[in-house]
């Protein structure tokens, strides 16, 4: 069982098409302070960005926000935080989340939630840390990415073991439980046989 006493959510400083997004980042706001799980996230005030922190934030909640000096301004930076962390660029940023979280959400988002999930997923496929990675499936939004994963194992470029890695469900409650109870694979095992394989390969 993975403890989770706090979440990094990755979403849009948008709040994207459907009102269906503003309500399920209100949903997974509400649900984090039911469990009194800290909410670590990009650090704005507008967007999906902004719904959950201040929904955190009207229910007595803990926010860390973490963001870049260039986009602070962008991105409308949040005053009203438990913490607010201004960094210098984007890696920063990403390490400085990752670093305050037990675990990985993705709300919808566009270029830079995508980014951010596959780095946090990457880093948990390599041992690099071992947080549990989910995506909110808000009214079927990562449907196409999903398919496209299984086309990337499909194609053997990777391992259903790691695609497995990644928790999806459209509830956010549920969303978290799955991730709470998600055992993850001993990296360091699966990169010994890597090297062996390719060792193989290249003496035949």
């Amino acid at each position: 069982m993975n403890k989770l006493t706090s979440i990094v959510v990755y979403c849009g400083s948008n709040m994207g098409k459907l009102e269906d997004y503003r309500r399920a980042a209100t949903e997974l706001a509400t649900h984090l302070l039911e469990r009194q799980i800290t909410l670590v996230y990009g650090g704005g005030n507008v967007g999906l960005m902004g719904v959950m922190a201040n929904t955190v934030l009207a229910g007595g909640g803990q926010v860390i926000g973490v963001i870049p000096y260039k986009l602070a301004e962008l991105e409308l930076a949040h005053e009203c935080l438990s913490e607010l962390h201004v960094v210098e660029d984007m890696h920063q940023r990403k390490a400085k989340m990752a670093s305050l979280a037990d675990g990985v959400i993705a709300l919808p988002g566009g270029l830079g939630t995508m980014e951010e999930l596959f780095e946090a997923l990457t880093w948990t496929q390599l041992g690099f840390h071992s947080k549990p990675c989910g995506v909110l499936n808000v009214n079927d939004y990562y449907n196409h990415l999903l398919g496209f994963m299984d086309h990337m194992v499909e194609q053997q470029f990777v391992r259903k073991v790691h695609r497995d890695l990644l928790s999806v469900s459209e509830d956010p409650e549920q969303l978290v439980d799955q991730m709470a109870a998600m055992d993850i694979p001993d990296a360091g095992k699966w990169l010994d046989e890597e090297v062996n394989r390719k060792g193989s390969e290249q003496q035949a």
